[in-house]
């Protein structure tokens, strides 16, 4: 099942309160996974009895005959009863036989959620005997409507486009450190208001996170894509001391950038639409599983607006992924000079004016 069917799924449960017998939660992203145990427990474990019917254990702690004591004990004072085993691939031989045996013929009154750590392999037997949920990594364009998701499900606050897109820039797509900055922005902005319903707008992620969109990565990306060196290089030192940034993120940045404006320029020379740009190129992020270091809206429009005109000429594209290889090579093997020295000659190497060759080219 994917994320998106996944969410909806666990949506539909845990309003309807209807719980299937076996939920597996497997994939790459430990968070997610977190978050579903947690809404399923939230819903499914009466508060009231929940020291008598919610077991929590590890599948290597496990014997054949503990298991099989837990999967046959009813529920007490409440409608069902709740198991949940970590790492089920730990699981000793005779405890998952004791477990397969179990998914032939389920209690209608227990829950038992078998939760499978990042980076193990996926056991398909599972996969087919149980309700079994996937979380995958968030793609970009998913995270800003996560953040919107949290801010106001999770944690009763509405949250600006706006502060949605600075959030992202400042934090990125960690969504363990999204929900930590999203739990001190809820806060604050309670503070600031007395309505039902807070607002996290830019002016708090400015004040709690301590970034403006005007001195974001995503504002610095911008000037480069425009060739506005006097902006860039403004902006540079600002950036180079947020806490998230460093000089090779940077260059990853503007990396990703390239090869996306060169991109853009490659379709529009092979007579795609202008307004066939944007979905291309949001395609093309897809497809990749790019990440540009901003949200991707902002990236997809800045891309398809250098690419307007004859700004950014092939062989200018090529010279600045040239420059860029070897300004990251530089970074990681000596330190003659700055980061900050580096990367302003990068900025300016990358916004002087096309030469005659170029455009000719």
């Amino acid at each position: 099942m994917s994320s998106p069917a996944v969410q909806r799924a666990l949506r539909a449960a845990v309003q309807q309160q209807r719980f299937d017998p076996v939920y597996f939660l497997h994939g790459e992203d430990d968070f997610l996974k977190e978050d579903a145990l947690r809404q399923l427990l939230a819903a499914a474990v009466d508060p009231a009895t929940r020291d008598f019917n919610l077991e929590v254990r590890r599948g290597n702690e496990l014997s054949g005959e503990t298991l099989g004591s837990l999967l046959g004990t009813p529920p007490m004072m409440a409608d069902r009863r709740v198991l949940v085993v970590r790492d089920p691939g730990a699981l000793k031989k005779d405890a998952r036989a004791a477990l397969d045996r179990y998914l032939k013929a389920p209690a209608s009154d227990s829950v038992v959620i078998l939760v499978a750590p990042a980076g193990g392999k996926v056991d398909k037997p599972l996969l087919d005997r149980t309700t079994a949920w996937e979380f995958a990594p968030l793609t970009g364009d998913r995270v800003p409507k996560w953040i919107a998701y949290h801010a106001e499900s999770v944690l009763g606050s509405t949250i600006t486009p706006g502060a949605v897109a600075l959030l992202e820039e400042a934090v990125g797509s960690d969504l363990s450190q999204l929900a930590m900055e999203l739990e001190k922005l809820a806060s604050f902005a309670r503070t600031r208001r007395t309505d039902a319903e807070p607002t996290i707008d830019e002016d708090a992620v400015a004040a709690v996170v301590g970034i403006r969109k005007e001195e974001t990565l995503g504002a610095f990306l911008d000037a480069i894509a425009q060739r506005d060196a006097a902006t860039a290089c403004t902006l540079l030192p600002g950036l180079l001391q947020q806490p998230k940034l460093g000089a090779v993120p940077i260059v990853i940045a503007l990396s990703a950038q390239m090869l996306g404006i060169g991109y853009a320029c490659a379709l529009r020379d092979r007579g795609t639409p202008a307004n066939r740009l944007a979905p291309e190129l949001f395609t093309l992020l897809k497809e990749t599983g790019a990440y540009p270091m901003r949200p991707w809206g902002e990236a997809v429009s800045c891309w398809t607006k250098a690419a307007a005109g004859d700004r950014w000429p092939a062989a200018e594209i090529d010279r600045a992924l040239d420059v860029l290889l070897a300004a990251d090579r530089a970074l990681k093997e000596t330190r003659l000079s700055s980061d900050a020295q580096l990367l302003s000659t990068v900025v300016l190497t990358l916004c002087g004016a096309p030469s005659r060759t170029s455009r000719a080219a």
